[in-house]
């Protein structure tokens, strides 16, 4: 059998060369296949219509002992890593024709082995022919969650999903989806999944799906590769025909209001302001799936099998080996790199945060055997995410205030947490903020295009509207770097800075979208050439105050940039940034960790490059060696690492909105040192502590201050002509209003954490570290507390601060009670 070969890149691109591999994630979702035919004869299938062949040699039902050995090994792996909860997705063929004697066998042996190690997760895919009550009280019994493919009205449905003998199976699949569907089992609809074919109307699918009211639906694009290119129509756009199809399907969908979830228009949303996609085929969040066949060989992802035959093989069996050594294996290792695991042409595209390269299995080409390149969708991915972003734009673009959240937003926000929606949310507005104000800089442009050896303000402006219109999503990008906004709003009074800023600014968009461009800018007083939110270029001496030496003139192209100045120049090529020593690229990774049953990934950098930074009331480092980088990222997985597990409501929420952690110097005498900057939204600083729970505290704690923040940016909560002073428990000088309101809802985090910590520790055993949580959990709740009824009895909150504090009571109200029942007890063991 053929193994699978591919490109496999170090974290070079990510500013670490020579930093080695990142230990392997593990794995939460497993697909076991019960049974390997089918009763359909769909000519779209991955398994048995394209170029893998392992089907044919396979057992036709998983056996007592593939089933059992399975289960222990999904138990062993979830206990080895503390994992929360994992999915397990039964599957086929069609895993219906195993009969319900074995479908019960997979579902009693699997929640034999993770009784009491982790929550069970338990669905199945089918194409539902066959679905009947029988099977859904089975389900109801195990409460397992059922996905069935629907592509559509009977036309788009039949064009491929056939019996062998050419029988329609749409009126049984309708059948099986409305009987689904009645409120006896309601509660088991996983949703539908759909696979996309250009040629079936997409309004009338989307319609025909629509009038079902699922609680999902997933459109998924024929699997293809450059060996086997999808179909597509002849003439204009047929490079961007999915793309198109798509879009039209996104417009009806937002325009009725988003009735239901959509994962891959929301995994774009998402993306495109920073948060985690929802599915494999977008974002950069790594590989953390595993398939069990019917014998008991443990592959990689079905969608493999379009490539060549055995090309998801990986060697190993439930019999022999642990999961662990499945993450490990080097072809899921590389898909666990995130940007530094795709080819060069996509690591330079400018919609990569969103896109992540697409679907691995669609980036394989025949000539060099491997997945080092574009996906076969490209053009579609790009053109789906530009159209998706644009479209989002449309109505607020010439708003002259960002429009406001939507109240269940803000009411989750309110409570102390948000979710990945509510922050994503917020994000947004805050997008809207920065480009308002980069617009209100162009008088002081107009002033300082008088100032000698300044950039030409015409160039500047000229580049900035062509890259709006030409490619507006690397603008956004580019505009919410985090320190974007410290330099707009010194702009407005500064004319130097303004014309500076924006044409940094402006270049970096230019390299974010690949764009030729070349601008004349000067050097920072330090010699330090700033591109905001990509990295910086010091040219190792200060610059004087003649014109010509804090001049330095850049040109961009699809590579990189070459810049040059009176006493030198330098060539950076992002895909090979370690050619020139003097580039200082910002280092960041795609950390993944389960979070409540599912796998949720964070896209964070280390902001340790910008001259901005320094607005976190505490000292900045300077450039990190790579030593503490490497140290950083080790510390910030493990940090991640327990908030998904302790603080699984805060997780989503800072995935969605906290890009960027600035490095802070030590403090003394041990003290932990953090501090967030009020108009530096999506980033906090922070010195790192040396131990991942310590860490995880400092990082909520200071997000809190970041969420809050942008509220304020967007809400009157108070009466900000109250001159009076407050006392805050926690500090011994008076505060102003916002002050303690900051404190407030900061410190809301921090009495969730203790009281995780004592939770934690308290199923652990650890009995002296039980006491001391315990204790902090009952102080910082006595202080929040205190504060909280101060801000309420103010006087000055408005209507909207007191349904905002409300929010907060409610949350921290039954942990109050919580407490003084444990008092009332006596003391604790």
């Amino acid at each position: 059998m053929v193994q699978q070969t591919s490109t496999v890149r170090q974290p070079e691109a990510d500013g670490l060369a020579g930093a080695g591999p990142a230990p392997a994630a593990p794995l939460s979702q497993f697909v076991v296949k019960v049974h390997s035919r089918c009763d359909l004869a769909c000519d779209h299938c991955y398994v048995y219509e394209h170029a893998d062949t392992s089907w044919q040699h396979r057992p036709l039902v998983s056996s007592e002992d593939v089933l059992r050995r399975t289960a222990e090994r999904i138990a062993e792996h979830a206990r080895a890593h503390r994992l929360p909860g994992v999915r397990v997705v039964l599957h086929g063929g069609e895993p219906l024709l195993a009969g319900r004697a074995q479908v019960r066998r997979a579902a009693e042996e699997l929640g034999a082995a993770l009784r009491g190690v982790c929550r069970l997760d338990l669905r199945i895919h089918t194409n539902a022919v066959t679905l009947n009550e029988q099977w859904l009280e089975l389900f109801d019994e195990f409460d397992v969650r059922i996905g069935i493919s629907l592509d559509g009205d009977r036309a788009a449905h039949d064009l491929h999903r056939r019996y062998a003998d050419g029988r329609s199976s749409y009126d049984k699949v309708l059948r099986a989806v409305r009987l689904l569907d009645t409120p006896r089992y309601r509660h088991l609809y996983a949703g539908l999944l759909c696979t996309v074919d250009a040629r079936n109307d997409p309004l009338r699918v989307y319609r025909a799906l629509a009038e079902l009211a699922p609680p999902r639906i997933d459109f998924l694009l024929p699997h293809a590769t450059w060996a086997n290119e999808p179909w597509r129509p002849e003439g204009p756009g047929r490079e961007t025909a999915y793309a198109d199809w798509l879009l039209t399907v996104f417009r009806a969908w937002d325009a009725d209001g988003r009735p239901f979830p959509v994962r891959m228009f929301d995994s774009v949303l998402r993306t495109l302001v920073g948060g985690s996609s929802l599915v494999e085929s977008l974002g950069l969040g790594p590989a953390d799936l595993a398939v069990v066949e019917t014998d008991g060989s443990i592959e990689q992802a079905d969608s493999l099998k379009t490539a060549y035959d055995g090309a998801p093989a990986t060697g190993l069996d439930v019999f022999q080996h642990d999961f662990d050594r499945v993450a490990a294996h080097p072809a899921v290792a590389g898909r666990q790199l995130g940007l530094a695991g795709l080819a060069a042409e996509c690591r330079a595209c400018p919609v990569v945060q969103s896109c992540g390269g697409g679907l691995y299995a669609h980036r394989y080409r025949a000539e060099d055997h491997g997945f080092d390149h574009p996906s076969v969708y490209c053009a579609d991915l790009y053109a789906l995410i530009e159209g998706v972003r644009t479209h989002g734009r449309t109505d607020r673009q010439n708003a002259s205030i960002p429009t406001a959240l939507e109240l269940r937003h803000l009411d989750e926000l309110a409570s102390g947490r948000g979710g990945a929606a509510a922050v994503t949310a917020l994000a947004a507005r805050e997008a809207e903020i920065n480009r308002q104000l980069v617009q209100l800089v162009a008088p002081g442009v107009e002033r300082a295009s008088r100032r000698h050896g300044c950039p030409d303000p015409a160039a500047v402006w000229e580049l900035v509207e062509a890259l709006d219109r030409e490619h507006p999503a690397a603008l956004d990008t580019a505009l919410t770097a985090p320190f974007v906004r410290t330099w707009a709003l010194r702009a407005r009074t500064d004319a130097a800075a303004s014309l500076d800023g924006l044409a940094e600014t402006a270049l970096a968009a230019a390299l974010r979208a690949g764009r030729s461009a070349e601008l004349e800018l000067p050097l920072r007083p330090d010699g330090v050439l700033r591109l905001p939110g990509l990295g910086a270029l010091a040219t190792a001496r200060p610059v004087g105050p003649e014109t010509a030496d804090r001049r330095c003139r850049v040109r961009t192209d699809a590579e990189g940039f070459r810049a040059v100045w009176e006493r030198g120049e330098a060539r950076v090529e992002f895909a090979a940034p370690e050619r020139e020593p003097r580039w200082q690229p910002l280092r960041g990774w795609t950390l993944t960790a389960p979070c409540a049953g599912e796998p949720l990934s964070w896209t964070v950098v280390l902001e340790d490059t910008d001259p901005e930074r320094a607005g976190h009331d505490w000292q900045v480092t300077g450039r990190l060696e790579l030593d503490e980088a490497l140290a950083w990222r080790q510390e910030l997985q493990g940090a991640w690492e327990f908030v998904c597990r302790e603080l699984p409501e805060l997780a989503p929420g800072l995935a969605a909105g906290l890009r960027a952690v600035t490095p802070l110097a030590p403090g003394g005498g041990g003290q932990a040192i953090s501090g967030a900057a009020r108009d530096a939204f999506g980033t906090v600083g922070v010195a790192r502590p040396g131990a991942a729970d310590t860490l995880a505290l400092l990082l909520v704690h200071e997000f809190q201050h970041v969420k809050l923040g942008a509220v304020l940016d967007l809400y009157d909560l108070f009466d900000r002509n109250d001159p009076r002073r407050y006392r805050a428990p926690w500090r011994p000088d008076l505060r102003p209003l916002e002050g303690l309101l900051q404190g407030t809802y900061a410190h809301a985090a921090v009495v969730e954490f203790w009281r995780a910590r004592h939770r934690s520790a308290l199923a652990a055993g650890e009995t002296g570290t039980t006491e001391h949580a315990w204790e902090e959990y009952r102080r910082w709740l006595g202080h929040t507390w205190e504060a909280l009824v101060a801000l309420d009895g103010s006087g000055s909150l408005l209507p909207l601060g007191g349904r905002f504090t409300a929010g907060l009571r409610g949350t921290l109200a039954p942990w109050r009670a919580e407490t003084r029942a444990a008092a009332a007890e006596g003391p604790r063991d």
